[in-house]
């Protein structure tokens, strides 16, 4: 009886053409096909904005799979895939299995990383670069991000792109937040990170480990209310805040900018555009920017200022918490009230504007209730010790309430539309009546003594153009001959 050797000669053809190794640029890897390190092997996004392919950081010999800037001198990688498990030489390889995940093999064929979605044999998976920088996994058939099997964006390393969701999908219980590299020859997770709080309004914060290292204010609307930003870059932030997601992102007024949000590994957050003049990349900002934006500066209940020569001053109605290190600028003890409350009908309310809002640890968010509401609100309860404006779109909306201590707060350069209302005892707010009337008072006699040494100025210019004409005169009237 004769072998058939069909089969198996149809096994061995099928994969021979498996994982064949691309040699023309493309943003697509199909299954059967293969990216190798060896060959030099890439995928380049349709408009030529972005390449993948194998790298090695710094001075490191390590091997990594990552996403980067195309056509640029300075190579910016925004993404690596296999961060955490580095390959010791170039064997690399880049496939999709036939269960459709996108795997990155080593040596001996060890899987060095792996986008580890569901079994996805029975659709037809492509892998996709975008001009975006997002690497997608999804049914060829279909090119609808909502149908996205796998996306890089929602696996940040230290960079954040126009585009990008920074924050959760509360439906699958997914945090997308930045992490810092280790050293600039190491692309492991660093010490520092920077994400999306999700207690009550949005709120960007970068910590050191546990340790809060910087705030930007909750989302008021149109901005972090701790981060004023210029009219003139070019970004566009947004916020979602809803039941299914709670995220920021940020969109381009120019789509052709190169740009990117970068958590560098000493813990600053920068928002770089490259500058193709000069060829490299422009800081347009740095986070923190000042000592004022070092999470809680100044301890509870006070207040941060940057331009002044103590930064640290006391809320109205509070004292220094340990006034011998508060005179030796020793300010972290923070401040305490100069008398409690005790809920007494005298008590009211001092205006602040301009200030980064307290940080969102004992709170409340009522957000259809009015600012006069939100008043009394605060009124009747005896912890609360502030409230505020939620939000600031259409002169203010909404309600936010604070309990017990205030924390990190700092007088913003640019004064915004909102206003924060500290608690103040009856005496307190009479000391503060009787400051502002005084201040009022020397206003009153610093204009009134510029009025009078300006009239006086002017009355001596004035006669001293006078004069030399009346001289002239006169001198002329002397010469007139006398008739008689």
């Amino acid at each position: 009886m004769g072998i058939n050797i069909l089969p198996l000669f149809c096994y061995l053809f099928v994969e021979t053409l498996s994982y064949s190794e691309i040699s023309v640029a493309t943003d697509m890897l199909r299954q059967f096909q293969a990216i190798s390190d060896v060959d030099n092997g890439t995928l380049v996004s349709v408009g030529k904005v972005f390449q993948l392919g194998f790298f090695a950081p710094g001075n490191s010999n390590r091997r990594y799979l990552g996403i980067w800037y195309n056509n640029i001198p300075s190579q910016a990688v925004v993404w690596v895939a296999n961060r955490d498990n580095p390959l010791d030489d170039s064997s690399g390889v880049l496939r999709i299995e036939n269960d459709g995940n996108l795997v990155l093999l080593g040596q001996t064929e060890r899987v060095a990383w792996s986008t580890n979605t569901v079994n996805l044999s029975s659709i037809n998976i492509v892998a996709q670069l975008l001009d975006t920088g997002n690497l997608v996994l999804r049914d060829e058939r279909n090119g609808n991000s909502e149908n996205y099997v796998w996306q890089s964006f929602d696996h940040p390393c230290d960079a954040m792109l126009a585009g990008m969701k920074l924050g959760w999908d509360l439906r699958i219980g997914l945090n997308r937040y930045l992490t810092s590299w280790k050293s600039a020859d190491d692309p492991s997770p660093g010490d520092f990170s920077y994400g999306i709080e999700i207690q009550g309004l949005a709120q960007i914060v970068l910590r050191k480990g546990s340790v809060n290292m910087f705030r930007s204010g909750p989302w008021n609307g149109v901005e972090f209310n701790g981060i004023t930003v210029s009219s003139n870059v070019p970004f566009i932030p947004k916020v979602i805040n809803n039941s299914e997601e709670m995220y920021f992102q940020f969109s381009l007024s120019n789509e052709s900018t190169l740009t990117m949000s970068e958590l560098s590994y000493s813990g600053a957050l920068q928002r770089l555009v490259w500058d193709n003049s000069y060829l490299r990349w422009h800081v347009m900002s740095a986070l923190p920017r000042d000592q004022c934006e070092s999470y809680s500066q100044c301890g509870p209940n006070a207040i941060c200022t940057v331009s002044e020569a103590r930064i640290c001053s006391c809320l109205t109605g509070y004292m220094p918490k340990f006034p011998q290190d508060w005179e030796m600028l020793i300010c972290g003890g923070g401040c305490i009230r100069n008398t409690p409350l005790n809920c007494s009908s005298g008590e009211g309310f001092i205006e602040l504007e301009g200030v980064k809002m307290p940080d969102l640890l004992q709170f409340l968010v009522l957000p259809s209730l009015p600012l006069e509401e939100c008043r009394l609100e605060c009124l009747k309860n005896c912890s609360c010790t502030a409230y505020a404006n939620s939000g600031a779109t259409g002169g203010g909306t909404g309600c936010l309430l604070w309990f017990a201590d205030l924390i990190d707060m700092k007088k913003l350069t640019l004064s915004g539309s909102q206003k924060l209302y500290i608690r103040a005892g009856a005496s307190d707010l009479v000391s503060t009546s009787d400051s502002n009337k005084k201040k009022m008072v020397v206003v009153v006699l610093t204009i009134s003594a510029t009025i009078a040494v300006v009239f006086v100025i002017a009355s001596c210019i004035i006669w001293m153009l006078i004069l030399p004409l009346e001289q002239i005169g006169l001198r002329r009237a002397q010469r007139q001959p006398k008739h008689f």
